[in-house]
């Protein structure tokens, strides 16, 4: 099941659960569209992978399998490279 983590891990913007601006690559790596778009070019800086929209899980379903509130931040942004 996806972390659904709480943040763009470049620019700490809030990404709710329900938000339709989160990006993830397939280790779940998270970010903005607007990070994802300008400064990744939908490339993760992390694996190398590509960048698509996160899911959005049903609201009645979060009571039970509920988002990550662990935020993501990468120490020296995004412009860093894979790591």
């Amino acid at each position: 099941m996806l972390a659904l983590r709480p943040n763009c891990e470049c620019c700490d913007k809030d990404l709710p659960p329900e938000s339709e601006e989160a990006v993830i690559c397939t280790f779940e790596c998270t970010f903005c569209k607007e990070c994802a778009a300008k400064k990744l070019k939908h490339v993760c800086p992390n694996c190398g992978g590509n960048l698509v929209q996160r899911p959005i899980r049903p609201r009645a379903l979060l009571a039970t399998n509920p988002a990550s509130t662990k935020r993501v931040l990468k120490e020296f942004g995004c412009e860093s490279g894979i790591a």
